[in-house]
């Protein structure tokens, strides 16, 4: 491991088979193979009089909740304290004010990027153009090392928070509920569903006062609201407090999970469980080829989630699978996919390829499913 704290740290240390990391959150373990650059050391975080943000590539989520809010702003991002600002955005970026501000990649603005060859590179919409494009999106370290980035920030909200869980109730029922009215709620709210052996939760936030969203959810009975809550604050209040080793498959679908299917994964769900997360909104009102995160005519995403050893997972995924889209989140890396080109890329793989020929053409920064392309 090779711990960098400046960009020439980051340019030293090039040699072959590097493989940068923010926050180690990687789902098939990339993070921690081969020569690790450790960015934790660049996380310095500022913002300017114009409310852009810049935010070195080993922050982590929690750093930048905080610093932004002292500021009055914030981004739409994830939810765990400890996930890295880079990883997290060069692959979408999917969080709970995604459904009004859309990806965190859609705020992204510039980076700075250490090419194989060590040089730096400034990129924005006028310097570098199909990078930046590509940094929205395709996946970390693609095609260099992002050691920068700067985005366009929002004014931090005050937030209700959403819970609620039931046990002993037809699950069947409240998925297919959830599947007809979340992704088409109002922008402000977003709620997403787990469901595990004896168990469904609840969860969300909105971004309206809490009697309008309670109205809101009149039909799913016993929610408990948590109101005034700053959006840095609540980002907290959903970490996951299970910090054990999982594996995940899943897939975007963009039309309800019949009756029947949903059946049959409740049926064989046994240690694993079923994630399901809103889509639409702002998500979707960006066309598919504008940044390379293809996956913008989306209801929801489905993860199937459990240990690593667990059969389950391939097993539920299989179950879903016929009436999915063959869409894959490109943070939630899948090595049992056929094809990974298309279903993390889909239309806008050909420009990524071409994009990874003018950027990394003797392929610096390969490792399992990198964009393929002809040289």
């Amino acid at each position: 491991m090779i711990h960098c704290r400046s960009v020439s740290d980051v340019a030293a240390a090039m040699r072959r088979g590097v493989v940068p990391r923010g926050g180690g959150h990687c789902f098939a373990g990339r993070s921690s193979r081969g020569i690790v650059l450790d960015m934790s050391g660049l996380d310095r975080i500022s913002v300017a009089a114009d409310c852009v943000a810049t935010i070195g590539a080993g922050a982590r989520l929690g750093q930048v909740y905080a610093e932004l809010h002292a500021h009055g702003r914030t981004i739409p991002a994830g939810c765990g304290d400890t996930v890295g600002i880079a990883g997290l955005t060069l692959g979408g970026g999917i969080g709970l004010l995604g459904r009004v501000h859309g990806l965190t990649c859609d705020r992204l603005i510039g980076a700075q990027v250490v090419l194989a060859d060590r040089t730096v590179v400034e990129c924005d919409r006028d310097r570098e153009p199909d990078l930046f494009w590509a940094l929205r999106g395709a996946g970390g370290c693609q095609f260099g090392v992002v050691t920068e980035l700067r985005f366009d920030t929002v004014p931090e909200p005050m937030t209700t928070r959403v819970e609620a869980c039931w046990r002993g109730i037809p699950f069947g029922e409240l998925v297919s509920a959830w599947q007809a009215w979340a992704p088409d709620a109002p922008d402000e709210l977003t709620v997403n569903l787990t469901v595990e052996a004896g168990q469904a939760v609840l969860s969300g936030a909105s971004t309206l006062d809490e009697p309008t969203t309670r109205e809101l959810l009149r039909e799913f009975p016993g929610v408990r609201l948590r109101a005034d809550l700053p959006y840095s604050r609540l980002k907290s209040t959903f970490a996951d407090p299970r910090d054990l080793p999982v594996r995940i498959r899943s897939e975007f679908f963009s039309d309800a999970l019949s009756e029947s299917t949903v059946d049959s994964l409740l049926a064989h769900l046994r240690g694993g469980r079923l994630a399901f997360t809103a889509m639409g909104g702002a998500y979707n009102r960006v066309a598919e080829d504008a940044t390379a995160f293809a996956h913008r005519g989306e209801r929801f995403l489905l993860e199937h989630v459990a240990a690593p050893a667990d059969p389950w997972v391939d097993r539920s995924w299989a179950i879903a699978h016929p009436e999915g889209s063959g869409r894959v989140y490109p943070n939630f890396p899948d090595l049992a996919l056929d094809d990974p080109a298309e279903a993390y890329h889909a239309g806008n793989h050909a420009r990524l390829a071409a994009v990874k020929r003018a950027y990394d053409p003797h392929r610096f920064f390969d490792f399992p499913q990198a964009i393929q392309g002809t040289k």
